[in-house]
C-alpha cells in the first residue's frame, strides 16, 4: 500500500473516530437534558415533600393489626358504641375486657398503665404516656369547638386545629375530638376475627380449638355437626369473606391457565408456519410475523379493555386478553427456536423416506420441546400475576377483590391477606412448573 493510501485510510479512521465521539457526546447531552426536563416537568423534586411517613406507617400497621373504635356524641354521651374496625355490623353487645364501665367515668386500658378516662363531657389521659407529667383533658370549649381543657404543657403528639383535636401518642393509640363527637382507636396485633366472624357461635375460637371440636362428640350447634359448622362459619365469614376470596383466586388461576393454554395451542402451529426452515411461502411468513408483532405489541391491559367492551365484565375478558398477548410472544419465541434447530436430525429422518410432517414431528419437535415447555410454564406463572391486574380492570377474580379492599381505605389487613394468597399461588405454580418441566424434559 502506498504512502498516499495509508494517509487516506488514517484520515478516514480519524474522521470516523471524531464522528463517533460527537455522536456519543450528543447522546449524553440528550440524556442529561431529558433527565433535567423530567425533574422539572414531573415535579420529581417535590416527591420528598409529598411523602408522609405517618401515612405509610399507618398503612403498614393496618396490614398486621386491627383496631377497635369507641365512639360517642357530646349530645348523647351515654350512647357509647364500641365496634370492631368501625363496622356497623361489628358492634360489641357487651364491653370488651379492655373497656371498664364505671359510675363516674369509663376507662379504656392500653398497654401498661396507659389509660383514657371517658367522662360524659370530657376525656382525660392518665398513666405513663410519653412526655406526660400530669393528666391532660380534652373536650369542648365554651364555643363548642374541640379543645385542650387542661392548662399544663401539651405534648408534641397532640395536634390542635380549628375543627379537630388529634391525639396520637404512638401508632397503636389515637383519640380524635370533634365538635360533635369523640372517637378512640385502640390497635391490637393480629388479624381479628379471621377464623370466625363477630356473630358466629364459634367467635373467639382459634384454629387448634376448632381442630379439637372437629373430633369432639359434643356439638356446638345441636342440629349441625362440628366439622360442617366450622367449614360453614369459616367460609361465610362476613369480615374476611373467605369464600369470595378463594372463589376469586380460583377464577384468577382459571384465567391464567386457559389463556396460556389457548396461546400455546394456537401459537405453536403458527410458529411452524412462520419459520424459514419449515414454511417456504415468504408472504405467509411475513403476515404471521407481523401478526405476532401486533398481538404482543398491544399490551395485555389494552386487550383487556377491548374485550371488556366486547364481552363485559367476567373471566372471558381476562382469558382472551392473556391468550392474544401470549400468542404473539410464544409465536415469535417458538418460530425463532424452530429456525435455530439442527438440520441433521431432519436429514436423517428424511433419508428413511419419511414425509415432511413426520420429519418435523421427529426432527424438530424434540429439539424445541424443552424451550416450548419452559416458555409455556414461565408464561403461566407470569400470567397468574397479570391476571390479578386484569381482574382489577374488570375481568373479575382476586384482582377485583384486591381493588375493592384498597378502595375502602381501611381494609388493609384484607389486602395483606389476599396478597399473601396470591404469593402462595405463584410459589405453588412455580414449584409445579419446575417439577413438570423436569418430568417432560427428562431431567432427574
Amino acid at each position: 500500500m502506498s504512502t498516499t493510501n495509508v494517509s487516506i485510510v488514517a484520515d478516514q479512521a480519524a474522521a470516523e473516530a471524531k464522528r463517533n465521539k460527537r455522536i456519543t457526546f450528543g447522546v449524553i447531552i440528550g440524556l442529561i437534558a431529558y433527565i433535567i426536563f423530567s425533574v422539572i416537568q414531573f415535579e420529581i423534586a417535590s416527591i420528598p415533600q409529598k411523602w408522609s411517613s405517618e401515612r405509610a406507617a399507618l398503612f403498614i400497621l393496618d396490614t398486621y393489626a386491627y383496631k377497635d373504635h369507641v365512639e360517642f356524641t357530646w349530645e348523647q354521651p351515654d350512647d357509647i358504641e364500641i365496634s370492631f374496625e368501625g363496622g356497623f355490623r361489628a358492634v360489641y353487645q357487651e364491653p370488651p375486657a379492655w373497656y371498664a364501665v364505671g359510675t363516674q367515668f369509663d376507662t379504656v386500658q392500653f398497654e401498661g398503665d396507659q389509660t383514657m378516662r371517658v367522662f360524659r363531657d370530657r376525656i382525660e389521659l392518665h398513666g405513663g404516656w410519653p412526655d406526660l407529667t400530669q393528666p391532660i383533658v380534652f373536650g369542648r370549649d365554651a364555643s363548642g369547638s374541640p379543645a385542650v381543657l387542661s392548662s399544663g404543657p401539651i405534648p408534641d403528639w397532640v395536634r390542635v386545629t380549628e375543627n379537630k383535636v388529634e391525639v396520637r401518642p404512638s401508632l397503636f393509640e389515637r383519640l380524635q375530638v370533634y365538635a360533635r363527637k369523640a372517637e378512640i382507636h385502640r390497635y391490637e396485633m393480629g388479624w381479628g376475627y379471621f377464623w370466625f366472624d363477630f356473630d358466629s357461635p364459634l367467635v373467639g375460637t382459634g384454629p387448634l380449638e376448632a381442630l379439637g371440636l372437629m373430633f369432639s362428640g359434643e356439638r356446638v350447634v345441636a342440629d349441625q355437626s362440628n366439622p360442617a359448622l366450622i367449614a360453614h362459619e369459616f367460609f361465610n365469614n362476613d369480615m374476611w369473606f373467605h369464600k369470595e376470596v378463594f372463589w376469586a383466586l380460583a377464577e384468577t388461576f382459571l384465567m391464567a391457565i386457559l389463556g396460556t393454554f389457548f396461546a400455546a395451542f394456537v401459537g405453536l402451529p403458527l410458529a411452524f408456519l412462520a419459520a424459514k426452515n419449515v414454511a417456504s411461502n415468504q408472504s405467509l411468513r411475513f403476515v404471521l410475523r407481523r401478526l405476532f408483532d401486533m398481538l404482543r405489541g398491544i399490551d395485555m391491559l389494552i386487550w383487556s379493555l377491548i374485550f371488556l367492551r366486547a364481552f363485559g365484565p367476567g373471566i372471558f375478558t381476562g382469558i382472551f386478553a392473556i391468550a392474544f398477548t401470549d400468542t404473539g410472544s410464544l409465536g415469535k419465541l417458538m418460530s425463532e427456536a424452530i429456525e435455530n434447530t439442527d438440520k441433521k436430525q431432519g436429514d436423517g429422518i428424511k433419508s428413511t423416506g419419511a414425509k415432511k410432517v413426520l420429519r418435523h414431528r421427529f426432527g424438530v419437535v424434540p429439539q424445541i420441546l424443552p424451550v416450548f415447555v419452559s416458555q409455556g410454564l414461565y408464561h403461566l406463572e407470569s400470567n397468574t400475576r397479570s391476571a390479578v391486574i386484569i381482574g382489577a380492570m374488570g375481568a373479575g377474580g382476586i384482582g377485583l377483590q384486591f381493588l375493592g379492599a384498597l378502595q375502602t381505605g381501611t381494609d388493609f389487613e384484607n389486602v395483606a391477606y389476599m396478597a399473601i394468597l396470591i404469593l402462595i399461588m405463584v410459589i405453588a405454580i412455580d414449584q409445579f412448573s419446575s417439577w413438570l418441566r423436569r418430568k417432560l424434559i427428562g431431567l432427574t
